[in-house]
C-alpha cells in the first residue's frame, strides 16, 4: 500500500515537472526564408513609386512650399537676430520675408531690360547661327542634302520665325501656373517664417521623452546652422563669380552681359549640371559673335578657369570639410529632383541632401555624455 501511495506521488511530481518544462519551452522563431523577403521589398517598392507618383503628380502645389521651408530656414537666422533685438518672433519673420519679396521684385525689375534685349536680337542670333554654321554642315553630304532643301540655311531661319508665335504662345501659356506657383511660393515663406516657432514647438512636444526633444531641438538646430551657412558662403563666392563672369562677358563682346552673370550665379548652385550647361552656352554665344576661334574661346575659357579656381581652390578653403557630401549621391539627388520638378528640383537638390545628410549624422551621433559638476 505503502509502495503504491510513493509510485503515484513520484507520478505526480514528474507530470508536474514536465508541465513546468512546457510552459518554460521557449516558442520557436519562424525564420524569413526569400519569399518574405521578396514580398518586404515589393512593399517598400510599390510604396516608393507610389510616394514618387504623389509627388511628381502635386508638383504645382509641393515645389513652391517645399522651396519656400528651405528658404525660410535660410532666413531664420535673421530672424533670429531680430528676435534677439527684441522684435517679436512673428513680426521679425513676416519682415523677413517681405525684404525677400521686395529683393526678388528688383532682382527681376532690373532684368527686365536685358531680357528685352535679349529677345530683340534673337531673330539675328537664329540668322547669324546658320550662317555660321551651314559651311561646317556641308562637309557632311547626308547633312548637306538637309541644308541644301532648306535653302543654304536662310529658309531655315525663316521658318523658325514663322513658327515664333507658336513658341511664345507656349511661353505665354506657361505664365499663368509659374504665377500661381510664384503666390504660393511668398505665402508660404511669410506664414512659415511668421509660425516658426510654434511649429518648432509643436515638433518638439511631438515626443514624450526629454532624449527626444533634446534630439529634435539638435537636429532643427543644426538643418538651419548648416542651410544658413552653406547658403551665406556661397552666395557670397558665387556672388564674385557673377561679377567676373559678366565683365568676362563684357569684355569678350557677348549681348547682355548682365544675363550672363546673373546666368553664372543662379547656375553655380546646380553642382555638376549648372557649369556644364553656362559652359556650352558661352561656347556657343562665343562662336556665334566671333570669327576668331582664339576670341570665340575667350570667354568660355575664362568663365571655366574662374570656376575651376572657386570650386576647387577658394570653396573648400573656406567650407573645408564641415559640409562635405558624397558627389555621387549628390549626382544622383540632381539628376532625380530635374525629373521630378524641373529646374526648380534641380536647385533643391542639393539644400535637401544638405537636409537628409545632418538628420541622418543628428540620428546616428551619440549625444555627449552628461557629466555631473566635481
Amino acid at each position: 500500500m505503502t509502495s503504491t501511495k510513493g509510485a503515484a506521488e513520484a507520478a505526480h511530481r514528474a507530470g508536474l515537472v514536465k508541465e513546468q518544462e512546457d510552459e518554460e519551452e521557449v516558442p520557436v522563431v519562424r525564420t524569413r526564408d526569400g519569399v518574405d523577403v521578396a514580398m518586404a521589398i515589393a512593399t517598400i517598392g510599390i510604396f516608393v513609386i507610389l510616394a514618387c507618383a504623389a509627388v511628381q503628380t502635386m508638383q504645382s502645389i509641393l515645389m513652391p512650399i517645399t522651396l519656400a521651408i528651405v528658404v525660410g530656414m535660410i532666413l531664420a537666422l535673421a530672424a533670429d537676430n531680430l528676435a534677439e533685438l527684441g522684435l517679436p518672433p512673428a513680426l521679425g519673420g513676416l519682415l523677413m520675408a517681405a525684404i525677400f519679396a521686395v529683393g526678388m521684385f528688383f532682382v527681376v525689375n532690373a532684368l527686365i531690360e536685358p531680357i528685352s534685349t535679349l529677345v530683340v536680337e534673337t531673330p539675328g542670333m537664329i540668322e547669324r547661327s546658320f550662317e555660321r554654321l551651314t559651311p561646317f554642315l556641308s562637309r557632311y553630304e547626308w547633312l548637306n542634302i538637309g541644308v541644301g532643301k532648306s535653302g543654304q540655311g536662310q529658309a531655315i531661319a525663316d521658318a523658325a520665325m514663322a513658327h515664333a508665335g507658336t513658341v511664345l504662345g507656349v511661353v505665354a501659356g506657361g505664365l499663368t501656373p509659374a504665377l500661381f506657383q510664384i503666390l504660393i511660393f511668398l505665402a508660404a515663406l511669410g506664414l512659415f517664417l511668421a509660425g516658426r516657432v510654434r511649429i518648432r514647438k509643436a515638433l518638439i512636444m511631438m515626443f514624450e521623452s526629454r532624449e527626444g526633444r533634446l534630439s529634435v531641438i539638435r537636429t532643427m538646430n543644426a538643418i538651419e546652422h548648416s542651410l544658413g551657412f552653406y547658403f551665406a558662403t556661397a552666395s557670397l563666392i558665387y556672388g564674385v563669380l557673377g561679377i567676373v563672369t559678366m565683365l568676362i562677358a563684357f569684355a569678350g563682346g557677348l549681348a547682355v552681359a548682365p544675363l550672363w552673370g546673373v546666368f553664372a550665379f543662379v547656375s553655380s548652385f546646380i553642382p555638376y549640371l549648372g557649369v556644364t550647361l553656362m559652359t556650352i552656352a558661352l561656347l556657343i554665344a562665343g562662336f556665334l559673335t566671333h570669327d576668331n576661334w582664339l576670341l570665340a574661346l575667350a570667354p568660355v575659357t575664362g568663365y571655366f578657369l574662374l570656376h575651376l579656381i572657386m570650386e576647387n581652390v577658394i570653396t573648400p578653403s573656406i567650407l573645408g570639410r564641415r559640409l562635405e557630401m558624397n558627389p555621387f549621391l549628390i549626382f544622383v539627388m540632381i539628376i532625380f529632383w530635374t525629373w521630378m520638378w524641373g529646374a526648380v528640383g534641380a536647385m533643391l537638390a542639393l539644400p535637401l541632401s544638405l537636409i537628409a545628410m545632418t538628420i541622418y549624422h543628428e540620428m546616428t551621433e551619440k549625444p555627449p555624455a552628461r557629466q555631473l559638476p566635481s
